[in-house]
C-alpha cells in the first residue's frame, strides 16, 4: 500500500535513490490523476485567461502569475474528459525548462509513495496519455505522461529531441559499435530518442521503459565473461519511471563491482538544481534536461571516447 503524507510534507527532500517519490493528487470529475511533486511549481485557483489567435485547441490561452504570461492547457478537454463540475484549480508546472499550468478540477493532497508501487499503464490504445497506475486502498490514480501533451502543444520540444548536428561518416562508424542502454517511461519520447540516436550513428542502443527491466538487464551483461565495456559502454537514464526510478537505477549500477564503472547520464525533464545535486552525490557521470539532444550526443561521446567526435573531425 502506498505511504500517504499530509501537503505540509510537499518541501521535504527525499533521501537520495530510496526510490520513494511524491505525487500531487488531483481530480476531473470522478477519476484521479497525479503528478511529480517535482514538476509542480504551485497550485493556485483558476485565474482569468486571455485567449491566443490560432492556439492549439487544448490551450484556452494565457493567464498571468507574478507578471509572467504562462499558457493554461486545459486538461479535461486534452483527455476527452466530460464532466458537469466547472475546473477549480490551476495546476503550474516547471517540466523541460518550460513553464505551462494545467487546469484541473480539486487538488486533494500529497502522497509519498515507492516507485515499486507505481505499475506501467495497460495498452488500452495507442494515444494513452497515462504512463502509470497507483492503487491506493480505494482508488487507482492515473499518472499522466505530461511531457508527451507539452510535446504536443509545443513543437519545439520535438524538434529538439530530433534535430542534431550531422556528423560526417567516419564519426557515426566509431559510434556504431558503442552498446547504448536506455531508461524511459514515455513510450513517444523512448521512440524519439532511440531514432535520433540511430540516426547519429549510435545504432545499437537497447531501451527499457523502466528502470528495473534496465536493471535485470544490466544484471544480465555483468554476467558475462570479458570486461564490462564488451557489453555496455553507457547508459542513459530519465529520472522517473514506474517499477524502479533513474536515481535507484544509478544507485545500483554504482554499488556493482562490475557495473560500477560504466558510464551513466541521466536524461530527464526533472534536472533542476536540487535534482542535480542528487545526481551528482549517486555518481552521475552527467546530467541533461530533455529535450537537448545535441548536448547529450556530446557528453556520449565525450565519455565513450574522451573527446567530441564532430569537432575532431572539423578540426582534422
Amino acid at each position: 500500500m502506498a505511504a500517504e503524507t499530509s501537503g505540509d510534507k510537499k518541501g521535504i527532500l527525499l533521501e537520495t535513490g530510496t526510490n520513494e517519490f511524491e505525487i500531487v493528487e488531483f481530480s476531473i470529475g470522478k477519476v484521479h490523476y497525479g503528478i511529480n511533486v517535482a514538476k509542480v511549481r504551485e497550485v493556485i485557483t483558476r485565474a482569468p485567461v486571455t485567449a491566443m489567435p490560432q492556439a492549439h485547441p487544448y490551450v484556452d490561452g494565457l493567464f498571468t502569475l507574478r507578471g509572467k504570461a504562462i499558457p493554461l492547457v486545459n486538461l479535461p478537454r486534452c483527455l476527452n474528459v466530460q464532466t458537469d463540475e466547472e475546473p477549480k484549480n490551476i495546476i503550474v508546472t516547471e517540466i523541460n525548462n518550460y513553464n505551462i499550468g494545467f487546469l484541473v478540477g480539486n487538488v486533494s493532497r500529497i502522497h509519498r509513495i515507492s516507485w515499486k508501487d507505481m505499475e506501467p499503464a495497460p495498452e488500452v490504445g495507442d494515444q494513452s496519455r497515462v504512463v502509470g497506475i497507483v492503487k491506493m486502498k480505494d482508488r487507482i490514480v492515473l499518472l499522466l505522461d505530461f511531457e508527451t501533451i507539452i510535446a504536443e502543444i509545443n513543437p519545439e520540444i520535438n524538434a529538439k529531441l530530433t534535430t542534431f548536428e550531422d556528423a560526417a561518416e567516419d564519426v557515426k562508424d566509431k559510434r556504431s559499435d558503442v552498446h547504448v542502454v536506455v531508461a524511459e517511461d514515455s513510450p513517444m519520447l523512448r521512440d524519439l530518442l532511440v531514432t535520433t540516436l540511430h540516426e547519429s550513428g549510435y545504432r545499437f542502443v537497447r531501451d527499457f521503459g523502466n528502470g528495473q527491466d534496465a536493471w535485470d538487464y544490466l544484471q544480465g551483461l555483468a554476467a558475462k565473461e570479458g570486461p564490462i565495456e564488451d557489453h555496455v559502454r553507457i547508459i542513459v537514464s530519465d529520472v522517473e519511471m514506474p517499477k524502479m526510478d533513474g536515481h535507484r537505477l544509478l544507485k545500483l549500477v554504482r554499488s556493482d563491482d562490475r557495473l560500477k564503472d560504466v558510464p551513466f547520464v541521466l536524461f530527464s525533464s526533472l534536472i533542476s538544481e536540487e535534482m542535480r545535486i542528487k545526481g551528482d552525490q549517486l555518481g552521475a557521470s552527467g546530467q541533461i534536461s530533455k529535450p537537448e539532444i545535441n548536448q547529450l550526443i556530446d557528453l556520449l561521446d565525450n565519455l565513450v571516447f574522451g573527446k567530441p567526435l564532430k569537432k575532431d573531425e572539423d578540426e582534422a
